[in-house]
């Protein structure tokens, strides 16, 4: 190359993923995932639900109301009977009536009186975060009503209890999650790190637990819990049931991670400076397995809403007057009820998008946490 040449060449700027760090790279590209987004917004749309259940929820959740038992989901009228269009939407009430022979019940549409509904109206009252509030995303007219998924059968509207209900079975799922996680972890990180007899040791407790089944213990564990006990304490040991067994998959993870890195140049070189074990675990490897503890975290909340609203389905779980997606379903055991009633297994809905959510938010975080390769 001549002087020339050399003068006329450019200075090479570094590219864009050069410039940029790691975590701007894996939030691009989670951005760019229309999966992954959707997965995002069907957890958050489900956490604020369940935040702000009262708020979101035109009838009182807990008031009871024979009259209105097993009452079909009510539609929202923009044309009346008389085929007018209105532009504020309203409801008619729904008068139940017995077939002469076989006194079947038989729900219809009083239409002689319309029922307009309201935004953001001030009516029964509620406490959220500790706050005493009247403030209702939609209300109805004094005298109607509005159910949208139907009641259940002592007249509760269902879309307000399922709203509430994914406070206990998002928080449990939640709670046994991070707690398996940062078991699992640390117990992986221990066990990668320091090898020999450690990880031998460590490695039998693990393959020790992951040889009793794990949806059989969960039920033996949550079937001993006493009935006597307080909400509290029953959520608390369900959180610690399911944790029980989350954790050796995290921690069989994690260990295979750190036996790739502990001979790594920089855990080397710390070791070299003297840095003690803590220092090298926490600042140097734990930093590097974090975006996998994050992608696995998304998808064992799934795993846990199913096995929560199993166990409460079949009785063993989340006991009144707790509510829980699973103590929704428990009226759905009774074949006789599911064919009358069909609308008691709307609950079910809110469980599929919790478990497709967390898995479309898992998977986009599973790819975009290596935003290097070219997938």
């Amino acid at each position: 190359m001549t002087e020339e040449e050399t003068t006329q060449t450019p200075d090479r700027k570094p590219s864009s993923a050069h410039r940029e760090g790691y975590y701007a790279l894996v939030w691009r590209r989670f951005c760019r995932s229309r999966i992954a987004m959707l997965g995002a917004v069907m957890t958050v749309v489900l956490a604020l639900l369940a935040l702000f259940a009262d708020f979101f929820s035109p009838m009182p959740v807990d008031r009871l109301d024979m009259q209105r038992s097993f009452e079909p989901p009510q539609k929202i009228h923009f044309v009346d009977a008389d085929g007018h269009f209105h532009w504020r939407p309203f409801t008619y009430r729904q008068v139940c009536t017995f077939k002469p022979d076989t006194y079947e019940p038989v729900w219809s549409e009083d239409t002689s009186k319309r029922y307009s509904l309201y935004f953001m109206v001030k009516s029964w009252g509620y406490s959220s975060c500790g706050i005493s509030c009247r403030l209702h995303l939609v209300g109805v007219e004094k005298g109607g009503t509005v159910s949208v998924l139907g009641t259940d059968k002592f007249g509760r509207d269902l879309w307000g209890r399922a709203c509430r209900a994914g406070r206990v079975s998002l928080a449990i799922a939640l709670f046994a999650t991070l707690l398996s996680i940062a078991v699992g972890s640390f117990v992986g990180i221990v066990s990668g790190y320091f090898g020999g007899w450690t990880d031998m040791i460590l490695q039998r407790v693990i393959e020790l637990l992951r040889c009793f089944p794990q949806l059989a213990l969960w039920m033996a564990l949550a079937a001993i819990i006493p009935r006597t006990w307080d909400s509290l304490a029953t959520f608390l040991l369900m959180v610690v049931i399911f944790a029980l067994l989350g954790w050796t998959m995290m921690a069989r993870e994690v260990r295979g991670k750190v036996l790739a890195l502990r001979e790594t140049d920089f855990v080397l070189a710390a070791r070299e400076m003297g840095a003690s074990h803590l220092h090298i675990i926490f600042r140097h490897l734990y930093p590097n397995v974090l975006s996998h503890v994050i992608v696995v975290l998304t998808l064992t909340i799934p795993g846990i809403i199913l096995a929560e609203s199993m166990l409460s389905f079949l009785g063993i779980g989340i006991q009144p007057p707790l509510v829980s997606w699973g103590i929704l379903m428990h009226d759905a055991q009774n074949i006789e009820t599911l064919g009358g009633h069909p609308w008691i297994m709307s609950p079910v809905v809110f469980i599929l998008v919790a478990v497709l959510g967390f898995n479309f938010l898992g998977d986009g975080l599973r790819d975009a946490a290596d935003p290097y390769s070219g997938r």
